[in-house]
């Protein structure tokens, strides 16, 4: 694994919820990091009938494919754009304010040094999440400080894969793809990078000794695994070099927004709106550096690397998304131009090109939130209420899993649901379950569910599932295993291992909502699911055409 991280509203009867923040379904997010590896062998009871959709046949005509979807021409609108347009529009925007100030709430000093070291060779940018050179306050941050010391600016990137089901070469493909673009970035602007391999707590530190630097800056992940490499870092740095975490993936420093775990959007939505117009602002420039380091970084074979990994090659890279900050800032294009007047009133039918898709390249940090909050306001201005509802999924939900997954070291757990849940869980934890599967014959989508295989069918070949469908599909895997401890672990695992966008702080609560009532309210009390919202096949068919989505992702042997 790379040292870094894979990645609504107020409760009413319908309260508006996402299943991957990123890729904005107005349902609850789930695209999550951790490895569970067990291997759950409980019986299963197949049933010979397989559920048939009763919905109305879609119109004919062929669904667009997510390839086509990508990059859709815009619709021609009062003045047409160019392809391209928004990348130009950002250059122009972020060389306006090159001299924008550094907010220091957006830093935390890890170490009790907090001055670099005097006579050192050079500072440090330690990237962990946020894999881009631009809108990277982490970086602006580290190379103002090495400006201010007249010394070169190093980025160094730590590559461990563990042996790990979750370990696929759709995950590390897309990463490594990504980092060759910044590398490249970064030798036009004389930062030297730096891809080390080994586990950062062992390869970093001598890495600073070696080099004489005298500072290092990293980026911020809320979950366990980074904050142990931070924590292995800090211990094995020498203690006259400072450790500095910028938050670079939030809007508003996970810290800066709450100094606790919250209960629900509605209890920090207001604390982030209050707070926007401090943190939500334009980026300053990362410019060519001035001072040049007198030995060069190692060059990068990026291929051979690519093709040396110990990684599970079955699970293979989508065509849809093109890796690294220029495929994001073009999704995003894409989405402004086409997808975004769409959104508040589509975005929760899986039939419609009405999502962002932007999912996999925030999770990744090629796609800073904070450019794609500014340029939905910016250029989206005439597409109404959907610029409103696609904010509210992007900031507020998505920072509200940071929040959870920083505050409560148990968000990959049954424990570290509210007691509410625990309790309605362990009461129901007994009762018969109308079907069971093991996790071999829901990866394998071999469900009596066409709706339900279907979307576990897409997720596998795509990389994605649609956010709604995210609620559906987790909660499905609660009523079909024996225990909701089982059934949490399966979605993780499934959600981690296939979705583009796993292993985040959006997959543990997305799914932690659906199976633990997260973020949500207690229910009408039902058999397996006890006050745990309920959802079912025949609520599908009256939100959207079933027998359409079924038609283009269930098996065919299904």
């Amino acid at each position: 694994m790379l040292h870094c991280l894979w990645r609504s509203s107020s409760f009413s009867p319908a309260p508006r919820r996402l299943l991957r923040l990123g890729d904005h379904s107005s349902h609850k997010p789930t695209s999550g990091f951790s490895s569970p590896s067990k291997s759950f062998t409980s019986q299963t009871i197949m049933s010979d009938k397989k559920r048939k959709s009763t919905s109305s046949a879609a119109a004919a005509g062929k669904e667009p494919s997510a390839k086509q979807q990508k990059l859709a021409p815009a619709k021609k609108e009062k003045k047409e754009r160019a392809e391209g347009w928004l990348q130009d529009l950002v250059k122009q925007q972020r060389t306006e304010k090159k001299e924008m100030k550094f907010n220091q709430k957006r830093l935390r000093f890890i170490t009790d040094t907090k001055q670099a070291k005097p006579g050192s060779e050079g500072v440090l940018y330690w990237m962990l999440r946020d894999h881009r050179v631009q809108d990277n306050w982490a970086l602006i941050q580290a190379q103002r400080l090495a400006l201010e010391e007249n010394l070169p600016l190093h980025i160094c990137v730590c590559l461990f894969v563990p042996k790990s089901e979750l370990s696929t070469l759709r995950h590390y493909s897309f990463m490594l793809k990504g980092l060759k673009e910044v590398a490249k970035e970064c030798k036009t602007l004389d930062i030297q990078f730096h891809l080390l391999h080994g586990s950062a707590g062992d390869v970093l530190p001598g890495f600073v000794s070696d080099h004489g630097l005298g500072a290092v800056v990293t980026d911020f992940s809320p979950l366990r695994e980074p904050l142990q490499w931070l924590e292995d870092v800090k211990k094995a740095l020498p203690k006259d070099i400072p450790l500095i975490q910028v938050d670079a993936h939030n809007i508003v420093p996970c810290w800066v927004a709450s100094p606790k775990l919250e209960y629900a959007a509605r209890t920090i939505r207001g604390k982030i709106t209050k707070l926007l117009p401090e943190f939500l602002t334009e980026f300053p420039l990362v410019e060519k550096h001035p001072y040049t380091a007198t030995a060069a970084a190692k060059p990068v074979d990026w291929d051979k690397i690519l093709a040396s990994l110990q990684v599970d090659r079955s699970v293979g890279e989508p065509e849809w998304a093109e890796p690294g900050t220029n495929g994001g800032m073009a999704m995003l294009e894409s989405f402004i131009d086409v997808r975004l007047k769409l959104f508040d009133t589509q975005r929760n039918d899986p039939n419609a090109a009405a999502l962002s898709q932007l999912s996999p390249w925030i999770r990744f940090g090629h796609l800073s939130a904070q450019r794609v909050a500014l340029q939905v306001q910016h250029s989206g201005k005439s597409s109404g209420l959907s610029v409103s509802s696609f904010i509210e999924e992007l900031v507020v939900r998505r920072e509200l899993t940071d929040n959870f997954c920083f505050y409560n070291k148990k968000y990959d757990c049954v424990e570290g649901a509210y007691e509410w849940a625990q309790k309605t869980l362990k009461d129901h934890a007994k009762d018969k379950r109308p079907y069971l599967y093991t996790r071999e014959q829901l990866e394998k989508a071999e469900t009596h569910d066409k709706l339900w295989n279907g979307a576990q069918n897409q997720m596998v070949t795509e990389g994605k599932m649609h956010g709604f469908l995210r609620m559906y599909w987790a909660k499905k895997i609660l009523e079909w295993t024996s225990s909701p401890e089982e059934a949490l672990s399966i979605a993780l695992y499934l959600n981690d291992r296939y979705e583009l966008d796993g292993q985040d702080p959006n997959g543990f609560v997305g799914c932690m909502w659906s199976i633990c009532g997260i973020h949500d309210q207690g229910w009408g009390e039902r058999a397996v699911f006890g006050k745990i919202r309920y959802m079912n096949y025949k609520g599908c068919l009256r939100k959207f055409d079933v027998a359409r989505f079924e038609r283009k992702y269930c098996p065919k042997n299904l």
